[in-house]
């Protein structure tokens, strides 16, 4: 359920929000949407794909965040802040009303004594709930402009599936599937007027993020290799105690 009302600086002025990534606040994504503008951030750390919603066929872009389902390897990192966060998910509880900012009153998040202050003393915005208004501001001119990003990529026949299956030390074979990726071959063969415009557009610029990004994915996998052998050295350590 959900209780999502405006943000009032005068009722709301004692609420305080947890901030921190966990899984038990809805974290635990294995794969999330983004935005263009978070590309540069994103390619440090995460491999960028385009997936396509199963209902309609709308295509999106995220990120890889794990391989299993309610899997997130990043947990750790985010909670220390180390790593860059999605802007889909720093912004929970809270939503875009028009131009105002409103919240879900039934979210975990919201009502956590050692939270994180929503207003100061003066009826300001904290840091922390100014973070929240960039990061819509940034989230509502993103999706318009990752929806053109698509659109011309799609147009341009630019987009194709990505298969990967992933063997671990576990044994498991990992089926990545619904993954789309940058068509290299079709990209090479553009016409130079076309290039011309995907360059001035900062499109090309955007496809070759993506590109570079998928060097992230054998280290996520060797992310999640390392949490399967340590999660089997401490069993094995706790059968040897047994015995």
């Amino acid at each position: 359920m959900t209780n999502i009302v405006a943000l009032n600086k005068e009722i709301h002025k004692s609420l305080r929000v947890d901030a921190r990534a966990a899984a038990a606040y809805g974290d635990n994504q294995r794969f999330t949407h983004v935005v263009v503008s978070e590309f540069p951030h994103l390619v440090v750390h995460y491999p960028i794909f385009f997936s396509k919603d199963a209902n309609t066929g709308e295509f999106h872009c995220g990120v890889m965040l794990g391989f299993d389902e309610g899997e997130n390897l990043f947990l750790e990192e985010w909670r220390d802040r180390e790593f860059y966060r999605p802007l889909g998910l720093q912004r929970v509880p809270f939503y875009a009303d028009g131009p105002q900012v409103a919240i879900d009153l039934d979210h975990p998040r919201v009502g956590v004594d050692d939270g994180e202050a929503l207003f100061t003393e003066s009826g300001q915005p904290t840091r922390y709930l100014q973070s929240i208004i960039w990061a819509f501001r940034d989230l509502s001119s993103g999706i318009e402009v990752t929806r053109h990003f698509i659109a011309r990529l799609l147009e341009l026949q630019l987009i194709e599936p990505m298969y990967v299956e992933v063997e671990f030390a576990d044994r498991v074979i990992r089926e990545c599937e619904g993954l789309y990726t940058v068509n290299q071959e079709v990209l090479s063969g553009l016409p130079d007027a076309t290039v011309v415009e995907l360059f001035r557009r900062g499109y090309m610029r955007l496809m070759h993020l993506m590109i570079a990004s998928l060097k992230q994915f054998p280290v996520l996998a060797r992310k999640k290799n390392g949490r399967i052998l340590k999660a089997t050295e401490s069993l094995a350590g706790v059968h040897a105690r047994a015995v």
